[in-house]
C-alpha cells in the first residue's frame, strides 16, 4: 500500500478477511483454495483484493484463471464488461457508501462462472463551507456544513506555527477553541469520521484572533471607525434613534447611546447599559430563592470608561474635543492620558482638552465681583494625582467624588464601583488617567478649595502603568496613593523622579493591611506624618474630611503649578504620544499663530486688516437701503436721487477694490486653501485664538453691559457707548469670513476678464466646504445689518453643487430676547457649536447644515435641516438707544421667512420684555402669510422647574394667546390685513402642544454644577417634537431645495429693505408656482370654453335643423326645444365648472409645485371659474336665444319658399302629363319656349309678400330709451326729440363737460379727458368689432344684439366707474355707439330682406327647373347631375361652413402649442414676449403705441402672430383638411345608413332626407337648394347612391383645392369664433392698467382682487410731467411708493397724497418695490433711448435722465426684464 497516495486500502469491516499485507480476498476463494476444473464449467476470478478507496473511487484487482480474458462486473449502479485486464478503477461513486461488487468470469461462448462478491465503503467527505463564525481575543467559533454522509463524528485540531495546540472531537457542526492567544494566526484541520471508523480529508481553514481591543471594539460596533475615525458631523446626523430614547438592545447600541445623550449634555450619559430580557412565560407563582442569587450575565455589561475610551480612540480630532467639551460640561472627568491596550502607548490628549474653557472666581482675586474665564489647557493649576498600588478595599473615585463635592451637591465626576455598570470588569481603559477640576465660586461658604485645584486618576495598578506613574510623578503637586498592602512593590514608589509630594492612604479595617510594611516603607521614604493618611473605624465623612484637609494645604502651599499645556513636554519626553503633535494640527497652529500673535488692538488690527467689512462696508449697506426706501430724497427728483445713491455705491466698491488684500487675509486664504484635515485644524486654531483675545477684552464689557441694562433709563449713553465698544473689540473668524465675502464681492464687481477677479471666483466654494464641515455661514452682518446678496448666494449655489441631487432641506429658526439661551438650546437640542461663551455673542444670524440620515429622509422627505442662530432681539427701551428695534424687525422678517419652524425663547424672567418682541414676531408671521408662507411655531419657556408646569401655566397660555391675537389686529392694521383677527389665522399655532416648558439649565451652582438632566431630558423631548413638525410641513414631500432657500433668502431681504413686506410675485419660487398655477388654469379655462364652443356650434346646427328634429322627437314647438336647449346647456355649464373647482382641489393637494405659496389666491381662482361659467352662461344663452329667434323668422320665409316651390313642382308635373298624353316630339329649343311661357304665367299668378321691413333705428332707440329709464327726468328730457341717425357719424370726442368738476389747472382737464378719451375710444372700437361681426354673418337683425352692445357698454362702465364721468358722457356714449350700430343693422336687414326675397329665390334656381322639365321629357337619366347637384349645392356650402364654424378653437390650440405656447401660457409672459420683441425691433413708434393705445396694439400684435404661424398656407390647410376628412367620411357613413334604412319602394327625396337626418347633429344643409333637388328627382336609388359617394369624392377634391388655395386673412374673417380675440381675451386680463405709467395688470384670473405688474415704467411714458416746467418724470412708480414724496390726479382731487399711502386712492393696485435695482432697467433704457421723441408725441419737454440711466445695454435691459418676469 503506497501512503503517500490520497487512496488508502480498504480495512474490510464485513465478511471479508485480510492478510498481513492489507490484501482483502472473498470469503468463498478461501474456503476453495484450488480451483477444481469441472469440465463444461467456466472458472470462477480468483482473489478480490480493493486495491485503493477514495470519497469517489474505489479500484479492485483480482486473479485472472488461465485462459479466461473477459469478466463481468456488476455492482448496485449497473453492470461492466472488462477485456484483457484484471484490473477495474470504478468513478462517479458516491461519499460514505457501502457497495458490494460481484466479478464473474465470462468465456469466448459467453458462459458465466459463478460470481466472487467484496463489499467496500467509500471514504466520506471532508466538512464543507467551513466559516469562523466568532473570532474573539481569546477564543474562535468555526460552523460548517453537515456532509450527504453517515457522520459518527468530526475531528479537529488546532495548530499554531505548525505545532498541535488543541484536539477536539464533537457530534455538532460547531465547536469553539478557548484559551488562544490574542492576535495570534491559527490554522484549524478538520476531518469527517464515518460511523465505521473511515476518516475523511482534512479541510483546513485559518482564522486570526482578535486583539483585546479589536475584540471589544468589535462588540461595541465600532471596529471599523479604528481606523476610519469617526467625526462630528458623522455623529451630528439626525436620524431615528437620534429621536427616539429607546434602551440600548445590544451591546453594539451602547456608544451611540452614550453619545446621543452627551451631545445633548445629558447627566445620564455615562448609564448607559442593555435592557435586560425577562423571561415573561415564567409563571411567577412558581419560584425558587436560589434564581434572585444567580449570576447575571455579564455579556451584556460594559464599563463606562470603557465605552469612554473606545470612542475616543474611535473618533478623529474634533469629535474628541467635542466629547471632552461636553463631558467637562456634565462635570465628568475627562481623559489625560488615553491608553491603548495593544500597543501599550498612551496619548496625552491636549487638543482634546483645548476647547474647554471655565470661569471661576477663586478667593484670591482683588475684585469680589470679578471672575477668570479662560481655557483650562493654559491655566495655571497645582495637579493632584489619586493612584494605587495593589489591590485596594477603599473606593478611590467614590473617595474623589465626595472629595470635590458639597454635601448638598453631590456629583458623580469619577465613574465608581456602585454606578450603573461601574462594577463591570474593566477590558480596555486600565492605564486611563482621567482629569477633572474644581473651580471656586468665589463664595467662602460653599467653596470647598479656595483656589482652583485639577485632580487627576489612574485606572489601575501603577506597577502596570509605570509611564503614566512617572507622568504624574512629574506634573502633580501631590500625589496620593492609595493601598491595602505594601508588599515588594512599594520600591516602585521610590524609583521614579518624583517632583510631587507623596501621600500614602491606607485602610486599616482591611484584612490585608500590614503596618509593618507600612513602616518601613514610611522609613525609606522619609515620609512625614502628614504624608500618611489611614482610614481607621471612621466613617466616610470624617475620612473625606481629613483627605480634604490634606489636599487644601497642598494647594496652598505647593509651588508647583503647571498648564496642561507644558505638561506636553513631560509627556513627549516620557514617550507618551501627544495628540496635537501631528504635522497637520502643528501647520495649522503655525499659520494660526502667524495671523493672531500680531493683534495687539482688536480694533487696529480690524481696521488695517480686514478694511473692507468696516466703514466702508457700513456705508455701503447704508446706501443699498436708502436706494430702496428712499427716505431723504426730500424734493429731489426719485430717479436722479437713485442714481446719485448708484454713483456712490459705485465709489464705495471702488474704494474695497483699491483696498489690496491684508497680509492677514493672504495667510487666511492661503491657510484655507489647505487640504481638509489641516483647514479644519487651522479654522479651529484660529477660534481658539481669537476667542481667547475677545475673552480678554469683552468679558469684562459683557458684564457691565448687562449691569446697566438693568435700569436703561438712566444709562442710555453709557449703554450705546459699551454696545459700540463691544461690537469693535469682537473678533472671530467670521469676521475673517466676511471680509472674504466682501473681498468676492468686490471682486465680481469688476468686469469678467480683470485678473484680481478671477483670483477670487474659488472663494464660494471655500465656502461652501466649511459648511459641509459644519463650520457656520454668517447670514446677516448684525455689524452692519445687511447681507452680502451675492456672497451669500454663490456660496449656496456652490454648496448645491457638492451635495446635489441631494440638496432638499428644512429649516428651523430661533428668536428671542439677549441671553435667553437661543444658542445652548440649539447646542443641546442638535449637538452643534454656536458661540454661547460670555466673551462671544451672536451677531445677526448664522446658519449650520445638519445632515439627515436615510432611514429618517423617508420620514422628512429632506437631506439636510438648516439651523439658523440669530443675534437677540431688543426689548424696545434699548432699542431705542441704537436705533436697532429697525434691525430687529428685518432680522425677525428675514428669519422667520426662511423657516419651516420658528423657535420663539422665552425666558421667564423677561418674559415682559418678551412681549414686546412678540409683535416684531407677529409681524413677520403676517408677512409671511401673505406670500404663501405659514411657518410652524413652537414657544419654549426657558427656567420653568416644577414638573406641573404645563397645568400649572395653562392661564398663562391663555393669557399668552389673547395677548398674541392683540398683537395680531394692531399688526394686521398697520399691514391693511384687517381680516387677520387671530394669531393662527397667520401661523400654525396650537397653545396645547405649541408650548414647551424648560428648567433650568444648571443644576446647582455653577461652576461646578453639571448641566440640569431636566433641562437635557426636557430639551431632548422638545427635540422629537421640532422632528416630527418638520414631518408635516405642506412642502416636505418636494421639499424645498437649497437653490430656492438661496431664492427665498435674496428676494426676502430685497423685500425687508424696501419695506416692502407684503409682496407678490417678486420671488421666483413664488413668482414660478403663481405662473404654473395660472397656466394650469388658462388650460382648464380653454377647455371649458372650447367644449362650450363645440356644444354652443352642434346646438345652433341643430336649431338650424329644427323642421328635421321636429319631425323625429315629435316636437311641435320650438320654445319646448329652446327650453330643451337651455337646460342641456345649463348641464354642460355645471358639469364644465365642477371639473374646473375640482381640478383646483385637486392642484392645491399635490406636493409638487410649491403650491403652498400661492394657496392664498386659491378663492380668487375658484371666483374666476365662477365667473367664467356667468359669462359663459350669459353668453350661451343669449346666442341660443338669437339662434332660435333667427330660425323663427326663417321658418316664416321657407314656408312661403315651399309654398312657391310646391306650386312651380305642380305646374311643371301638369305640362309634363299633357305632353306625354299627345306623346310628342319637341326639341330643347322648343321645350325651353314652353317651359319660359309656363314660367311667366306661374309667377304672374303667385303671390310674393316676403318679409316686412322693420325700422331698425326705432327699434334700437326703443331700446336705448328702456336701457336709461332709470337714469332720471334729465336723461329723458335729453333723449326727447333725439334722432338717432344722426348720431355716429362723426368720431366721438370727450369734453370737459362730460365729468363732474372743472379746474382752473389745464393739466387737470387735460388728464382727465385724455383718460376719458382713451376707455370711450376702446369702447367704441369692441363695440364695433361687435357690428361688424354680426353684419358679416348675413343673417337678419336680432333685438338681442343691441343687448348686448348695450350690456357690454354698462359693464365697462361700471369697471371704468373712478373715472367720474357723468350721466351726459353716458348718454351721448351710447347715442354714438347705438346711432351707428342703427344704421348698420338696418342695412343687414334691408339686405337680408333683398337676399331672401321669395321672388329672388324662386327666379335663382329657374335654369335648374328648366333642365329638370326637360330631362323628365325626354326621359333622360338623371342620377349623375341630381348627385352632382345635390353635392355641390348642398353638401358642399354646408361643409365649409362646418369647417369654418369648428376651425377657430383649433387655431387657438395650435397657437397655444410649439412656439407660441410659451407666449400665451400667461399674461405676465405674453408681456414678456412683447417688451422683448419691442426691445429687438427698437422702434419708437411701435412703443408709442404700445404704451398709448395699449389694447389696439395688443390686438394687432396678436393677430400678427397668427398670420406669422399659419403664413404658410399648408398648416391651416391642415386643420381644414382634418375637418373635411372627418366630415366627408361621416357623409359616406351617411349614404351607406340611408341606403339601409330606404327599400327599392322609397323614392330620392326619402333617400335624401334619410341623408340629411344622419348629419343634422353637423351640417346646415341650405333648404333652397335642398328643395330644388328633391323635386323632379326620379333617379334610380342604387345608381344615384352610387354617383352621390362620386360627387362626394369629388367634391372633397374641390373643396381641398380650394382650402389650399385660399387667403388666411379671408378664412379668418369668416371664422364663427375669432381665434385673434380668443387669444386677447386670454392674455388681455382685466385690461386695467397701473395708475401712475400705465402698465398693464398681470394678475391672473378674471376675479382677482389686486391688480398688479411685473415691471413698471417711468411715470413720464405715461405722460406725466411737471407742472411749471413741462418736463417729463423719470420717477419709477414702484420706487416712488417707498418713497415720503407725493403726487396728487383726478383722484386726489387734485391734492397732494403721499405716495407711501397709494391704496388709499388705489385701493385694487398693488405695486410691490423692484427685486433689485436692475429690475426696472428695461423701461430706463426705452426712456433714455427715446427722451426726445416720447417729448415731442406727448408736447412735453425732454426728460432730465439720470446718467446711470445713459449707461444701461442692451443687454442689460433684456436681463432685466428677464428678472422682472422670473425667467430663467
Amino acid at each position: 500500500m503506497d501512503n503517500s497516495s490520497d487512496d488508502e486500502v480498504y480495512e474490510d469491516a464485513y465478511n471479508d478477511v485480510c492478510d498481513d499485507e492489507g490484501v482483502c480476498t472473498s470469503s468463498d476463494q478461501l474456503n476453495e483454495k484450488e480451483d477444481i476444473a469441472v469440465e463444461g464449467v467456466v472458472p470462477a476470478p480468483g482473489e478480490i483484493t480493493v486495491q485503493s478507496i477514495s470519497a469517489n473511487s474505489v479500484t479492485l484487482i483480482w486473479d485472472p484463471p488461465d485462459n479466461i480474458d473477459t469478466f463481468e462486473l456488476t455492482y448496485s449502479t449497473g453492470t461492466l464488461t472488462i477485456s484483457d485486464s484484471n484490473i477495474a478503477e470504478l468513478e462517479n461513486l458516491n461519499p460514505g457508501t457501502e457497495y458490494t461488487f460481484s466479478i464473474a468470469s465470462v468465456s469466448q461462448t459467453g458462459d458465466r462462472s459463478k460470481d466472487v462478491t467484496v463489499a467496500a465503503c467509500t471514504k466520506p467527505n471532508p466538512p464543507e463551507k467551513i466559516r469562523t463564525e466568532d473570532i474573539r481575543s481569546t477564543s474562535v467559533t468555526l460552523t460548517w456544513d453537515e456532509p450527504a454522509t453517515a457522520v459518527k463524528e468530526y475531528h479537529l485540531t488546532c495548530n499554531c506555527d505548525r505545532q498541535n495546540i488543541q484536539d477536539k472531537t464533537t457530534e455538532l457542526c460547531t465547536i469553539t477553541f478557548h484559551n488562544l492567544r490574542p492576535g495570534t494566526l491559527y490554522s484549524f484541520h478538520i476531518a469527517t469520521v464515518h460511523k465505521n471508523g473511515s476518516k475523511s480529508k482534512e479541510a483546513v481553514t485559518f482564522a486570526l484572533t482578535k486583539t483585546h481591543l479589536s475584540c471589544f471594539l468589535n462588540d461595541l460596533g465600532l471596529q471599523q471607525h479604528y481606523t476610519d475615525k469617526l467625526s462630528l458631523s458623522t455623529v451630528l446626523q439626525i436620524d431615528e434613534k437620534s429621536i427616539t430614547d429607546e434602551p440600548a438592545q445590544s451591546v453594539s447600541d451602547l456608544p451611540w447611546c452614550f453619545l446621543k445623550r452627551l451631545m445633548m449634555v445629558n447627566v445620564t450619559a455615562r448609564s448607559v447599559k442593555c435592557v435586560s430580557s425577562v423571561d415573561e412565560t415564567a409563571d411567577s407563582s412558581v419560584w425558587d430563592i436560589e434564581s434572585l442569587v444567580v449570576h447575571h450575565d455579564t455579556t451584556q455589561v460594559v464599563n463606562p470608561l470603557d465605552i469612554v475610551t473606545a470612542l475616543f480612540l474611535c473618533s478623529d480630532s474634533f469629535l474628541q474635543q467635542e466629547i471632552a467639551l461636553k463631558m467637562s460640561m456634565c462635570q465628568f472627568s475627562v481623559p489625560l492620558l488615553l491608553p491603548n491596550c495593544d500597543t501599550q502607548q498612551s496619548t496625552f490628549m491636549l487638543w482634546a482638552m483645548r476647547d474647554i474653557v471655565k470661569k471661576f472666581r477663586p478667593h484670591s482675586l482683588e475684585d469680589p465681583r470679578g471672575f477668570v474665564e479662560e481655557r483650562i489647557v493654559v491655566s495655571k493649576l497645582p495637579l493632584v494625582s489619586f493612584v494605587r498600588l495593589g489591590e485596594c478595599s477603599l473606593s478611590k473615585s467614590q473617595i474623589l467624588n465626595k472629595l470635590l463635592s458639597n454635601p448638598q451637591q453631590y456629583h458623580d465626576t469619577f465613574v465608581h464601583h456602585d454606578m450603573d455598570c461601574g462594577d463591570s470588569p474593566r477590558r480596555i481603559s486600565n492605564g486611563l488617567v482621567e482629569i477633572s477640576w474644581y473651580l471656586p465660586c468665589g463664595n467662602k461658604n460653599i467653596d470647598i478649595f479656595p483656589e482652583p485645584v485639577a485632580v487627576a486618576n489612574l485606572r489601575g495598578d501603577i506597577s502596570t502603568f509605570e509611564a503614566q506613574y512617572s507622568f504624574l510623578c512629574q506634573t502633580s503637586a501631590a500625589v496620593f496613593v492609595f493601598f491595602d498592602n505594601l508588599d515588594t512593590n512599594y520600591r516602585l514608589l521610590t524609583n521614579q523622579h518624583v517632583k510631587a509630594q507623596l501621600f500614602l492612604v491606607g485602610n486599616t479595617q482591611d484584612k490585608a493591611f500590614n503596618m509593618e510594611m507600612l513602616k518601613k516603607t514610611v522609613s525609606e521614604m522619609n515620609l512625614k506624618k502628614c504624608n500618611v493618611i489611614l482610614r481607621t473605624k471612621q466613617n466616610d465623612a470624617d475620612f473625606v474630611k481629613n483627605l480634604r484637609s490634606t489636599v487644601s494645604d497642598v494647594v496652598k502651599n505647593s509651588p508647583l503649578k503647571m498648564r496642561l499645556e507644558d505638561m506636553a513636554t513631560v509627556a513627549f519626553e516620557l514617550g507618551i504620544h501627544v495628540d496635537e503633535y501631528g504635522k497637520e494640527c502643528q501647520n495649522a497652529k503655525t499659520n494660526a499663530d502667524a495671523i493672531t500673535s500680531v493683534i495687539k488692538d482688536t480694533g487696529e488690527f480690524k481696521e488695517l486688516q480686514l478694511p473692507l467689512q468696516g466703514k466702508i462696508w457700513r456705508e455701503l449697506s447704508k446706501v443699498e437701503k436708502e436706494e430702496c426706501r428712499l427716505r431723504k430724497a426730500g424734493e429731489q427728483n426719485i430717479e436722479t436721487y437713485k442714481s446719485d445713491l448708484q454713483t456712490q455705491k459705485r465709489k464705495l466698491r471702488q474704494e474695497q477694490i483699491n483696498c489690496e488684500m491684508s497680509e492677514a487675509m493672504t495667510c487666511f486664504i492661503s491657510a484655507l486653501s489647505s487640504p481638509g484635515l489641516e483647514r479644519s485644524y487651522f479654522l479651529k486654531w484660529m477660534r481658539m485664538n481669537l476667542d481667547n483675545l475677545s475673552r480678554k477684552n469683552l468679558s469684562g464689557l459683557r458684564e457691565l453691559y448687562k449691569e446697566k441694562c438693568q435700569d436703561s433709563s438712566e444709562n442710555k449713553e453709557v449703554i450705546a457707548q459699551l454696545d459700540r465698544q463691544i461690537s469693535n473689540s469682537s473678533l472671530g473668524t467670521e469676521h475673517f469670513l466676511r471680509e472674504m465675502g466682501q473681498l468676492y464681492e468686490s471682486a465680481v464687481s469688476l468686469q469678467e476678464n480683470v485678473q484680481s477677479r478671477q483670483q477670487m471666483m474659488h472663494l464660494p466654494t471655500l465656502c461652501a466646504e466649511l459648511l459641509l464641515d459644519g463650520f457656520p455661514l454668517e447670514l446677516v452682518d448684525g455689524d452692519a445689518s445687511n447681507i452680502p446678496l451675492r456672497w451669500v448666494r454663490d456660496v449656496l449655489y456652490q454648496l448645491n453643487a457638492l451635495v446635489q441631487p441631494h440638496n432638499k432641506i428644512l429649516v428651523a429658526t430661533v428668536l428671542g430676547v439677549q441671553s435667553t439661551g437661543k444658542s445652548t438650546l440649539l447646542n443641546t437640542m442638535f449637538g452643534v457649536q454656536f458661540a454661547v461663551s460670555s466673551g462671544r455673542c451672536t451677531r445677526g444670524a448664522f446658519m449650520l447644515l445638519i445632515k439627515v440620515k436615510d432611514d429618517l429622509k423617508q420620514v422628512l422627505h429632506c437631506d439636510f435641516i438648516v439651523i439658523i442662530d440669530t443675534e437677540g432681539l431688543k426689548s424696545p427701551e434699548l432699542a431705542q438707544l441704537d436705533d436697532s428695534y429697525e434691525h430687529d424687525n428685518e432680522l425677525a422678517t428675514l428669519v422667520v421667512g426662511l423657516s419651516d419652524v420658528t423657535i420663539i425663547n422665552i425666558a421667564m424672567e423677561n418674559s415682559t420684555e418678551m412681549k414686546d418682541i412678540l409683535q416684531i414676531v407677529v409681524h413677520a408671521f403676517l408677512r409671511m402669510k401673505e406670500v404663501g408662507k405659514k411657518p410652524k411655531c413652537q414657544f419654549v419657556h426657558q427656567n420653568v422647574a416644577d414638573v406641573s408646569a404645563h397645568d400649572k401655566n395653562m392661564r398663562d397660555r391663555k393669557i399668552l394667546l389673547e395677548q398674541l391675537n392683540e398683537m395680531t389686529q394692531a399688526a394686521a392694521k398697520m399691514e391693511n390685513k384687517e381680516e387677520n383677527r387671530k394669531f393662527t389665522d397667520v401661523m400654525e399655532y396650537d397653545p396645547e402642544t405649541g408650548n414647551w416648558y424648560i428648567p433650568g439649565l444648571w443644576h446647582g451652582n455653577p461652576p461646578m454644577a453639571p448641566v440640569n438632566a431636566g433641562y437635557s431630558e426636557a430639551v431632548f423631548e422638545f427635540k422629537k417634537s421640532v422632528v416630527e413638525v418638520f414631518g408635516k410641513c405642506k412642502h416636505n414631500i418636494s421639499g424645498s431645495n437649497i437653490l430656492e432657500f438661496m431664492e427665498w433668502t435674496g428676494s426676502l431681504w430685497n423685500a425687508v429693505k424696501f419695506e416692502n413686506f407684503i409682496f407678490s410675485f417678486r420671488n421666483s419660487i413664488v413668482a414660478d408656482a403663481y405662473m404654473r398655477l395660472c397656466m394650469e388654469f388658462n388650460k382648464w379655462e380653454w377647455a371649458f370654453k372650447k367644449h362650450m364652443y363645440t356644444w354652443l356650434t352642434s346646438a345652433e346646427t341643430r336649431v338650424s335643423n329644427f323642421q328635421m328634429i321636429m319631425m323625429e322627437f315629435g316636437m311641435s314647438d320650438m320654445q319646448e326645444f329652446q327650453f330643451k336647449l337651455k337646460n342641456e346647456a345649463i348641464t354642460e355649464l355645471d358639469k364644465g365648472e365642477k371639473i374646473i373647482l375640482k381640478n383646483l382641489v385637486k392642484y392645491f393637494e399635490q406636493k409638487e409645485g410649491h403650491v403652498y405659496l400661492v394657496e392664498k389666491y386659491k378663492e380668487d381662482f375658484a371666483n374666476s371659474a365662477k365667473c367664467l361659467r356667468r359669462d359663459m352662461e350669459s353668453s350661451v344663452i343669449s346666442k341660443l336665444h338669437i339662434a332660435i329667434e333667427i330660425r323663427r323668422g326663417m321658418n316664416k320665409l321657407d314656408t312661403i319658399k315651399k309654398t312657391h316651390t310646391d306650386t312651380m313642382e305642380k305646374k311643371v308635373l301638369k305640362l309634363l302629363e299633357k305632353f306625354h298624353k299627345h306623346k310628342s316630339k319637341k326639341s330643347d329649343q322648343e321645350l325651353e319656349k314652353i317651359f319660359e311661357e309656363m314660367w311667366q304665367e306661374t309667377v304672374n299668378e303667385l303671390s310674393f309678400s316676403g318679409l316686412e321691413k322693420r325700422n331698425i333705428v326705432g327699434t334700437v332707440f326703443s331700446q336705448l330709451r328702456s336701457n336709461l329709464k332709470q337714469r332720471g327726468s334729465l336723461v329723458n328730457e335729453k333723449l326727447s326729440g333725439v334722432n338717432l341717425d344722426q348720431f355716429g357719424t362723426k368720431p366721438f370726442v370727450v369734453t370737459p363737460s362730460n365729468f363732474f368738476k372743472k379746474c382752473v389747472r389745464h393739466i387737470y382737464v387735460d388728464e382727465h379727458t385724455r383718460n376719458l378719451q382713451e376707455m370711450a375710444d376702446s369702447l367704441i372700437e369692441e363695440c364695433l368689432q361687435f357690428i361688424s361681426e354680426k353684419v358679416g354673418v348675413k343673417s337678419d337683425f336680432n333685438d338681442g344684439y343691441i343687448q348686448e352692445i348695450l350690456h357690454l357698454i354698462d359693464e365697462r362702465l361700471t369697471n371704468s366707474i373712478s373715472l367720474r364721468f357723468t350721466n351726459v358722457f353716458e348718454i351721448d356714449l351710447k347715442l354714438h355707439i347705438c346711432g351707428h350700430a342703427s344704421r348698420e343693422f338696418q342695412k343687414m336687414h334691408e339686405c337680408f330682406i333683398e337676399e331672401n326675397d321669395p321672388r329672388r329665390c324662386l327666379d335663382q334656381f329657374k335654369d335648374k327647373y328648366c333642365d329638370d322639365f326637360k330631362d323628365l321629357f325626354n326621359e333622360r337619366d338623371q342620377c349623375q347631375r341630381k348627385a352632382a347637384e345635390f353635392a355641390n349645392l348642398c353638401l358642399s356650402p354646408a361643409v365649409e361652413a362646418f369647417i369654418s364654424s369648428s376651425l377657430g378653437p383649433d387655431i387657438v390650440e395650435e397657437m397655444l402649442r410649439g412656439k407660441n405656447a410659451f407666449q400665451f401660457s400667461t399674461r405676465a409672459f405674453f408681456q414678456y414676449s412683447i417688451l422683448t420683441e419691442l426691445l429687438t425691433e427698437s422702434k419708437f413708434e411701435s412703443y408709442v403705441r404700445y404704451i398709448c393705445s395699449y389694447e389696439h396694439f395688443v390686438k394687432e400684435w396678436i393677430l400678427g402672430k397668427i398670420l406669422e404661424n399659419f403664413s404658410t398656407r399648408q398648416k391651416i390647410f391642415e386643420l381644414e383638411e382634418r375637418y373635411l376628412k372627418s366630415v366627408i367620411k361621416e357623409i359616406i357613413e351617411a349614404i351607406t345608413e340611408a341606403q339601409r334604412k330606404t327599400d327599392e319602394q322609397s323614392n330620392i327625396k326619402e333617400f335624401i332626407h334619410h341623408i340629411c337626418l344622419e348629419l343634422r347633429e353637423k351640417l346646415v344643409i341650405p333648404k333652397d337648394a335642398l328643395e330644388t333637388i328633391v323635386i323632379f328627382n326620379k333617379s334610380n336609388l342604387e345608381q344615384f347612391s352610387h354617383w352621390l359617394k362620386v360627387s362626394v369624392q369629388e367634391m372633397e377634391q374641390s373643396l381641398k383645392a380650394k382650402f389650399l388655395n385660399g387667403d388666411i386673412q379671408e378664412k379668418l374673417k369668416k371664422l364663427k369664433i375669432k381665434p385673434q380675440d380668443e387669444l386677447f381675451k386670454r392674455v388681455f386680463g382685466c385690461g386695467k392698467q397701473c395708475p401712475f405709467c400705465k402698465a398693464p395688470c398681470e394678475a391672473g384670473g378674471e376675479a382677482h382682487t389686486d391688480h398688479c405688474a411685473s415691471i413698471h415704467r417711468p411715470k413720464g411714458l405715461g405722460r406725466y410731467r411737471f407742472e411749471r416746467s413741462e418736463v417729463l418724470v423719470t420717477d419709477i412708480c414702484s420706487s416712488a411708493v417707498f418713497s415720503e414724496t407725493q403726487f396728487r390726479c383726478y383722484e386726489t382731487e387734485y391734492k397732494y397724497h403721499p405716495y407711501k399711502k397709494y391704496r388709499e386712492i388705489f385701493p385694487d393696485w398693488h405695486i410691490p418695490a423692484d427685486p433689485s435695482i436692475e429690475a426696472s432697467d428695461y423701461w430706463k433704457y426705452v426712456m433714455a433711448q427715446f427722451n426726445q421723441q416720447f417729448a415731442k408725441e406727448y408736447n412735453a419737454c425732454p426728460a432730465d435722465i439720470p446718467t446711470a440711466w445713459k449707461r444701461i445695454t442692451t443687454e442689460q435691459a433684456k436681463k432685466s426684464l428677464k428678472e422682472s418676469f422670473s425667467i430663467q
